[in-house]
């Protein structure tokens, strides 16, 4: 993995106020691939919402449709995103099964001093 990619990703999921959200489709998407839909149902955003950020994700690489763009094709991580993910020591994220402490889930914010569940 790039330097440059490791910077982009730091800055996409650490460095923005929508780093949080994307942090959770990662989370997702580690899980198994989805659509914008099912990502929105599955962690209580608006679909909008989650579009925006699947779109931002894609266009730096992070996540890919390999089935094409179509309506409702699902997504999936980038191997490079993957192999970035992988490098986290935070604890929180695993690719354990979905009952698994996930990266990004309100409790995880909470038990984290001075965490309001976004970045100041």
């Amino acid at each position: 993995m790039s330097p440059g990619f490791h910077s982009l990703m730091w800055y996409l999921l650490f460095g923005t106020r929508g780093g949080p959200n994307r942090r959770r489709i990662l989370d997702e998407l580690l899980l198994s691939p989805a659509n914008a839909h099912q990502l929105a149902g599955t962690l209580n955003l608006d679909y909008r919402t989650v579009r925006h950020h699947l779109r931002l994700l894609e266009r730096n690489g992070a996540v890919a449709r390999p089935v094409g763009d179509a309506y409702a094709t699902p997504y999936e991580l980038a191997p490079s995103a993957t192999a970035y993910l992988e490098t986290l020591d935070d604890g929180r994220l695993t690719r354990e099964a979905p009952g698994a402490a996930r990266l990004g889930r309100r409790a995880d914010r909470r038990a984290i001093p001075g965490s309001a569940g976004g970045l100041r």
